[in-house]
């Protein structure tokens, strides 16, 4: 079974009470299109993510609001402002790196919440079934693209049945191969 691999630029997914601070008192988040995973959606608010050496402007953030800030780099994005971020999955911030955003109304101190997003695959039950893995279990990937196949170690499945299927990469992960809009990957056992 192939699935859809995704290429997840620089993000960031803000707590209600920083949304406040970096957009102004009853600040909403403003749904611009819709993403794979359910309920999930980009947002036209977008923030400064200011490192130590310098920063990138225009980040998106993602709804909806999470319990806590998190910003998401590829490692090339990290190392040009001067962050060292770890490789983690979402929502494991203890120990990640701190940074300050900068919104149109105020700034937030970060300090953690900054991570390199580990390489993912959210499944729903049944399509994990079908795979023969388990939430949480570590799989191989392949690519087939033009002129830079490769094979992904240390993809976490993520099973849920609020998930639609598809493997998230990063920009740094996702030009290595040549992925392309429309880019399969399949488990493969080595």
């Amino acid at each position: 079974m192939k699935f859809i691999v995704e290429t997840s630029a620089r993000h960031v997914h803000v707590s209600e009470a920083d949304l406040e601070t970096l957009f102004g008192k009853g600040a909403k988040l403003t749904h611009k299109k819709d993403l794979s995973q359910p309920g999930q959606f980009a947002c036209e608010e977008r923030v400064t993510v200011v490192g130590p050496k310098k920063e990138i402007a225009g980040v998106s953030i993602l709804g909806p609001c999470r319990k806590e800030t998190q910003v998401e780099l590829s490692a090339t994005d990290a190392r040009s402002i001067g962050i060292t971020a770890p490789v983690r999955e979402s929502g494991d911030l203890e120990g990640s790196a701190p940074c300050k955003l900068v919104g149109p109304c105020g700034e937030v101190e970060l300090e953690k919440g900054v991570i390199v997003a580990k390489r993912h695959i959210h499944l729903t039950p049944e399509d994990a079934a079908e795979l023969g893995v388990t939430d949480k279990e570590v799989v191989w990937v392949k690519l087939e693209t033009e002129g830079r196949s490769a094979v992904l170690g240390d993809v976490v499945c993520r099973v849920s049945p609020s998930y639609a299927t598809a493997m998230h990469i990063d920009t740094d992960e996702s030009n290595a191969v040549g992925a392309g809009r429309n880019q399969m990957g399949e488990i493969v056992k080595l």
